[in-house]
């Protein structure tokens, strides 16, 4: 027998699965997911397997990784998959998980994982995906042997409380020449520092989020260099760019389908390269200090399904080129200093009132009328609107 799935099977009063399940050598494959295992089952005293590649400890109620398992042969010289992930670790990450030199794939997220990340990381040389995210105390700098994990396409230390500079992390990861790394998810840790042009190395680099963290400083017009990149979320960090800066998005990043960039600092007018984004999907600048009008060119971005500018500082009219933008399912443009009428379009008159509060428009799906003019009727009739003070209340709270 190579291959042995009991995910699923209540295990909970078994204390032999490990002399059960590795008394057959040729065992390839192990799933034990959701089987109830907790810790420390009876020792193995058997001649176990010598041949494992993948075992699957997922969604069980381990409180620290079974040392009972770390006394298998087989195990020692894994070649694939140890898969932990979901059950109450509460430990820090053994030294002995270290040794395993040929693991490619080390899933231990959604634990309660604590401590620093140990620098014998570096041993992992193997590793292809590294999966530490929702572990809430894992915390401290992550140590420059990184830079040893050259062949790490996916790594995913999200929602911990690692702490550091981002420019340095990203040049331990940049240190390796194969440029392997295709998705980096480090949001919602205690990141810090100045985002660089090393981020421009990661040529296959096709998911980045570094959203809730306190990031700073520009966006570096290298990430124009990510010719692979499709989702790029720095979404609650302290960004800005100078007012007046032309980012050049250009065709380079073309493939992109998710860009958020909300609850920043971002200042200047949205750039008009934004446009060029035609594969754009979702797009997010809500809650910065955007000023100047929304560019034309949106409106080519026929594919968008989401936008959102709500809470910036922006003004004239919604751009008459909305109209084609028949797949929208979510609009919002709430809280900025709009005028005119709402471009007739069924997209545009299917959002609620809510989409458009805060500003000085008119027509449906709004109640409020439009003159011959485009201008709202009560503006026309009074010169001034109680809405538009509210906008300058919410810029004062900003």
């Amino acid at each position: 027998m190579q291959y042995l799935d009991l995910s699923g099977a209540d295990l909970s009063k078994a204390t032999d699965w490990l002399q059960v399940t590795f008394k057959h050598p040729s065992l390839l494959e192990l799933h034990l997911s959701n089987c109830g295992l907790e810790d420390d089952p009876s020792p193995i005293n058997i001649n176990s397997t010598k041949s494992l590649v993948i075992l699957d400890l997922s969604l069980n109620r381990f409180s620290s990784v079974p040392k009972s398992i770390f006394s298998l042969h087989g195990l020692m010289s894994i070649d694939l998959i140890l898969d932990l992930r979901s059950n109450s670790l509460n430990s820090s990450i053994p030294n002995s998980l270290y040794s395993l030199y040929h693991l490619q794939f080390l899933s231990l997220g959604d634990n309660q994982l604590q401590g620093t990340i140990s620098s014998a990381i570096g041993n992992l040389s193997s590793v292809t995906h590294l999966d530490l995210s929702h572990n809430d105390m894992l915390e401290g700098r992550l140590p420059t042997s990184l830079e040893y994990l050259c062949k790490l396409k996916e790594m995913d230390l999200s929602y911990n409380k690692i702490e550091g500079g981002i420019s340095e992390i990203l040049q331990s990861l940049s240190r390796c020449r194969s440029g392997s790394l295709e998705s980096l998810d480090m949001a919602d840790n205690q990141l810090s520092g100045h985002l660089t042009d090393q981020l421009g190395q990661f040529k296959n680099l096709s998911y980045l989020s570094l959203a809730q963290n306190k990031i700073s400083g520009p966006i570096p017009s290298s990430i124009g260099e990510l010719s692979s990149l499709k989702f790029f979320d720095v979404s609650e960090n302290q960004l800005n760019v100078l007012k007046g800066r032309e980012d050049e998005y250009g065709h380079t990043l073309g493939l992109v389908t998710n860009l958020d960039l909300s609850v920043n600092s971002l200042t200047g007018e949205i750039p008009k390269e934004i446009g060029s984004l035609v594969g754009l999907l979702s797009l997010n600048f809500s809650g910065n200090h955007l000023t100047g009008n929304i560019p034309d060119n949106i409106g080519n971005m026929k594919f968008l399904e989401s936008l959102d500018l709500a809470m910036n500082r922006l003004n004239g009219e919604i751009p008459p080129s909305f109209s084609k933008l028949n797949f929208l399912n979510h609009f919002n443009v709430s809280y900025n200093n709009l005028t005119g009428q709402i471009p007739t379009s069924t997209q545009l008159q299917s959002f609620e009132n809510l989409s458009y509060v805060g500003n000085h428009l008119c027509g449906p799906p709004l109640t409020k009328n439009c003159t011959t003019t485009g201008i709202p009727t009560d503006i026309a009739n009074n010169g001034s609107s109680s809405e538009g003070s509210k906008v300058n209340w919410l810029y004062v709270s900003i």
